[in-house]
């Protein structure tokens, strides 16, 4: 897990400050809201080369994370 996670990166000035992959300016949320859209890994990996299935993976990982931060209502 904490190599999928070492993927995410967060630097202040790049996409507001929010997780990305890798440096790239693809966010965790980008690839969260195209699987919500139906979009399969291989489409998402044709689309943006420059993202690899680990990459898919980490933002799936990154996410699950958030769990224990929420509170729901």
């Amino acid at each position: 897990m904490d190599s999928l996670l070492s993927r995410i990166t967060i630097t202040p000035g790049t996409r507001s400050g929010q997780p990305c992959i890798r440096d790239l300016r693809i966010t965790v949320w980008d690839i969260l809201r195209w699987l919500g859209a139906g979009g399969s890994h291989a489409q998402i990996l044709a689309d943006y080369p420059e993202l690899t299935e680990e990459d898919i993976l980490a933002a799936l990982q990154w996410a699950s994370t958030l769990k224990d931060n929420l509170v729901l209502r």
